[in-house]
């Protein structure tokens, strides 16, 4: 393998090792396999900053100018693109950033973003559509001609590009994929691979939602992913992937851009700081003998909108994690033996079963079926909810969304869209959150640029140019899970009026609603974020309260304080939602609540919406 540093070894006599920050990766030692990659992920993947599709035409400018091939570390106008640089010869053309193009009929008019793994597989949404370690500037014809292949070695090439790089049958052997694949040069085989093994830890928990099959024929199937969140790709291509991280080891000029990428996302490839990890995660050899049955699945909590599941672990030390059933229907996956099923409706029958997979994706045997009717009511939200939006002078939009349905909530499945008009009414990219948020905790989404003064942009749970936070205050603005929308600002198909201004959700309105009503809203002048990202749940609770209660702890009877005498109705929920008592008009004579008949617990009294705790003796 030659390098080729023309004037670049005076710069950098060595190859140094990347620098990350001194804990970054805290809390990978001793983990091998999927259990390594599952902690990678959460490091990768928390406080990233990410930016709008048009941002990288400028950031490549910090990320992928050419410093080690034909120009050396001076250079600050010409772009290393990995499909047309020739590392053994003359490279027929370079481009600066200005020869941006969107399409061409010949290598060398210009190039344009290429997303090594093709945006139709995460169906062209962020942070995905945007991420900068695997969207990279390539030759404008080479990345079209590309198109949605795969990468492969080609064994008939239909196509040879200038610096050797080829497109042909695939003739990887033991493939079960046979069509075109694009071979990239022997140079930058080890970057390809790093940059697509990056892409399956960073989206670990969302690769079961991307699109992993573009046709039911597997040899002509081109998407490599195979829909798990561990392994992620189908054997012949991480098989592929692993040899040329092998045959082509990590470079200087990945490791210079894994610095500057990092620099503006926040985030790191951790391949190109520890090769040896991709080795100690995909190098293994699974029995083939599927895991025993979980054992004892039984109902943690039951609600109106949600139930929790709980069950006794398969005995296995291969087990990967388990699958959990509703009614026949595999609706998600556990690391854990726990697990809460939500979006249900109330008094509905469900059956629910749970199974373990294992490393080589062996499901066991069914657990015992669970049979369970969700209540009819209970105190929790159904879903999140936008409590905050915030519209802004320059940059500063902002919106903070809370939990209060009651339990954790995976955000994986859901995202936030706008609606932009160009003539017409379109939606624009979404961009879609991943982690957890926890009940009774909210997070704020902003854009990177903004400049509020009562809040610190690194702060927030999920930093976005993306379209959906570039909002002007004419736009709709919706929050959805999958593609039911459960919340939204402003309606669709007409200029609303909501610029220049900050709306707050009333503290009473505790449920999200899919037909936006200002009158569900205090506004205020544009700029305004008191308290954006410091308001707890509780802190909402107490101050959305207009009477108060007493004693507390109580024995009997409980006292209400407080100008309560129009109350419709008086609801007391145990603290798993359940409701327990119910009084219509409970004031009109008298101030207080008789709860002798009570259990000793702790208990929700729910005045007209208005919540507070008690704990009974």
């Amino acid at each position: 393998m030659l390098k080729k540093y023309l004037f670049v070894l005076s710069a950098f006599p060595i190859l140094t090792l990347a620098q990350a920050p001194a804990g970054y990766y805290s809390g990978t030692e001793s983990l091998t396999g999927y259990a390594l990659k599952s902690k990678l992920h959460e490091i990768i993947s928390t406080k990233t900053y990410n930016f709008h599709y048009d941002d990288l035409k400028t950031l490549y400018g910090q990320t992928d100018m050419d410093h080690h091939y034909d120009y050396d570390a001076s250079n600050s106008t010409y772009l290393l693109d990995i499909y047309s640089n020739n590392p053994t010869g003359t490279t027929a053309y370079h481009y600066t950033l200005n020869n941006i193009v969107s399409g061409a009929n010949a290598e060398g008019l210009g190039w344009n973003r290429e997303h090594m793994m093709p945006q139709s597989s995460f169906y062209s949404a962020y942070p995905m559509y945007s991420d900068l370690f695997f969207v990279i500037p390539t030759d404008g014809r080479i990345n079209q001609l590309r198109s949605d292949y795969p990468y492969g070695k080609v064994a008939s090439a239909s196509y040879t590009f200038t610096n050797g790089s080829k497109q042909g049958t695939n003739g990887i052997p033991g493939s079960t994929y046979k069509e075109r694949a694009y071979e990239p040069v022997d140079e930058f085989k080890g970057d390809v691979a790093r940059s697509l093994l990056y892409y399956v830890v960073r989206y670990e928990g969302k690769l079961g939602s991307f699109r992993f099959s573009t046709n039911a024929d597997p040899t002509k199937d081109r998407n490599p992913l195979d829909g798990t969140a561990e392994r992620a790709y189908e054997k012949w291509y991480i098989d592929m992937l692993l040899s040329w991280h092998q045959q082509d080891p990590v470079s200087q000029r990945e490791i210079e851009r894994n610095n500057a990428v990092f620099n503006i996302q926040k985030n790191r490839n951790p391949f190109v700081d520890h090769p040896e990890w991709v080795n100690i995660i995909w190098n293994q050899t699974p029995d083939n003998v599927a895991p025993s049955a979980p054992s004892s699945l039984a109902l943690q909590r039951n609600s109106a909108y949600f139930v929790s599941l709980n069950w006794q672990a398969s005995p296995e030390s291969d087990v990967l994690g388990y699958n959990i059933y509703q009614d026949g229907i595999l609706v998600g996956t556990s690391k854990t033996n726990s697990f809460t099923v939500d979006h249900l409706m109330p008094e509905t029958t469900y059956n629910f079963a749970v199974k373990a997979y294992d490393n080589a994706y062996l499901e066991s045997p069914e657990s015992n079926t669970m049979s369970i009717t969700t209540l009819a009511t209970d105190v929790f939200a159904k879903d999140l909810q936008i409590i905050k939006y915030l519209e802004g002078t320059s940059n500063n939009r902002a919106l903070e969304i809370v939990n209060r349905t009651g339990h954790s909530i995976d955000l994986s499945k859901y995202k936030l869209g706008i609606q932009l008009k160009i003539n017409n009414y379109f939606f624009a990219e979404p961009f879609e959150f991943e982690g957890k948020v926890e009940n009774n905790e909210s997070f704020v989404v902003i854009n990177p640029n903004a400049n509020f003064g009562c809040f610190d942009v690194s702060n927030a749970k999920f930093v976005t140019a993306s379209p959906a936070l570039t909002f002007t205050g004419s736009n709709y603005v919706e929050l959805s899970f999958k593609s039911t929308t459960i919340d939204a600002i402003g309606a669709k198909g007409v200029d609303n009026t909501n610029a220049n201004k900050s709306l707050y959700r009333k503290l009473d309105v505790i449920n999200p609603t899919s037909t936006f009503d200002l009158t569900e809203w205090t506004s205020y002048a544009s700029d305004y974020c008191l308290n954006l990202g410091n308001l707890s749940i509780n802190d909402i609770a107490n101050n959305s309260l207009e009477f108060n209660i007493y004693p507390n702890p109580v024995v009997e009877v409980i006292n209400i304080n407080g100008d309560i005498s129009k109350a419709k109705s008086a609801k007391i929920y145990d603290f798993n939602g359940k409701l327990i008592k119910e009084i219509n008009n409970p004031f009109v004579n008298k101030k207080s609540i008789n709860v002798s008949s009570l259990l000793s617990g702790t208990y929700i009294l729910n005045v007209d919406g208005k919540s507070m705790k008690f704990i009974k003796k």
